[in-house]
């Protein structure tokens, strides 16, 4: 079994790539044509990082680099795992391969600023493109099942193997995946960050297969994994939730809100768009003022910065919702003699984020939280607690009389009666 699937892993795999994070990247030419479809060519015309180039201009890779390099990553974890691995197929490899580099086909534009409106999620997006043509006969031309290539990515569809297709879906999504290692590690680059550089060569190396979950570790790995969660706490501290991406990702998330709910726009027109296109859309169909100042680079700033906590702001995170706190709070602060309307004033907070670690220690014999590991779970929770920062964005114009104003602090902090039910 291990040079049969050997052999699949390494014959026909004369088309390079060359990659800057990883240099030559080989796919066989029947991979490399899914890479020329139009779905895939989509993911192109995507950065992958949306407004972070406003912060670190080097930041202008796209969603098609990260896809082929997390079909690189995949195809180095099948290789180094399919010794021991005897559940593997041939046709079960190359679904992986090609889900590995079309997970990302159903992606929203602009990063996540779409993550929590109304739509269908990117994976289901992602399944049904898979089974549509022409991704689906191309599969088919891979060697692999299209169905269980579509069912990897979305877990709400069946493929197959049962067996094997939950072992294929918590290789692409884990603490160790190849989607993480290869984001974190392409991020860092393109912004010029130390931080999410990760030895994958000796992750990959120490890896065993589990039918059940995945891959397990055994403790000479625990600093890798420590690493790549301390990463990736970093890289959104830093990076992915910086003030100014937040501003920029809060002001599109508020005219799309307010788009769909007035029905200007309808969910499905935004399904298969990419960053051009989605400004277009909003521009002709809705002449939204903050579309337009994201667009030519106008964004709120910061009035303030207040910890989420949930007791007290758990009724925020409804983004449905949002806008009459919106309003609530623009009501108070014109009361305090700034006028203000809710337009101006946006409050945003960030969408969930986790910080996977479900990984089982062979050596020690025990889960990744109750190993030897310095990172408990009372570490990753304080991660996200530190992360969740609720922010007050206002327009320009209006910043400098909300910062001046003494009883911001006092409506924010102790009276909030813009956080009356509604």
């Amino acid at each position: 079994m291990h040079r049969t699937i050997q052999g699949v892993l390494t014959d026909g795999f004369t088309w390079p790539v060359r990659d800057v994070l990883w240099g030559h990247i080989y796919l066989t030419p029947q991979l490399a044509a899914l890479t020329e479809s139009p779905p895939f060519m989509r993911l192109h015309r995507i950065l992958q990082l949306g407004p972070v180039y406003r912060v670190y201009p080097g930041a202008t890779h796209t969603r098609a680099g990260h896809s082929i390099g997390v079909y690189h990553l995949g195809r180095r974890l099948v290789q180094n795992l399919s010794g021991s691995a005897d559940w593997i197929s041939r046709e079960g490899v190359m679904s992986f391969l090609c889900a590995c580099l079309l997970h990302d086909l159903g992606h929203f534009p602009y990063a996540h600023s779409l993550k929590e409106l109304a739509l269908r999620s990117h994976e289901s997006l992602t399944g049904s493109l898979i089974l549509e043509e022409p991704l689906k006969s191309l599969i088919h031309a891979c060697g692999a099942d299209p169905a269980l290539t579509a069912a990897i990515v979305d877990e709400n569809l069946s493929g197959g193997c049962d067996k094997e297709l939950l072992f294929y879906r918590s290789l692409l999504s884990g603490c160790l995946d190849p989607d993480k290692l290869d984001y974190l590690n392409r991020d860092a680059r393109y912004c010029g960050v130390p931080y999410g550089a990760q030895d994958v060569d000796f992750i990959f190396s120490r890896l065993t297969p589990s039918l059940e979950r995945g891959t397990d570790i055994d403790s000479r790995l625990i600093p890798n994994v420590e690493a790549i969660l301390f990463a990736k706490y970093l890289m959104y501290r830093t990076v992915y939730w910086h003030r100014q991406v937040r501003a920029a990702t809060s002001m599109i998330k508020k005219a799309l809100v307010t788009s769909l709910e007035s029905g200007i726009i309808s969910g499905e027109e935004l399904y298969g768009l990419d960053d051009q296109s989605l400004f277009t859309l909003m521009q002709e169909k809705t002449g939204n003022a903050l579309a337009e100042a994201v667009w030519k680079g106008r964004l709120y700033t910061t009035a303030a910065e207040i910890p989420f906590i949930e007791a007290d702001h758990a009724c925020l995170k409804d983004i449905r919702k949002r806008s009459g706190y919106e309003q609530q709070l623009a009501d108070e602060l014109c009361r305090a003699g700034i006028a203000i309307g809710p337009d101006d004033l946006i409050i945003d907070v960030p969408e969930p984020v986790s910080f996977e670690a479900g990984l089982f220690v062979t050596d020690e014999q025990c889960s990744f939280a109750d190993s030897s590991s310095a990172f408990k779970a009372e570490t990753l929770d304080s991660f996200v607690k530190t992360l969740y920062t609720i922010r007050i964005f206002v327009h320009p114009q209006l910043c400098e009389k909300v910062e001046t104003l003494r009883e911001l602090s006092d409506i924010l902090y102790t009276k909030k009666p813009w956080l009356r039910g509604i």
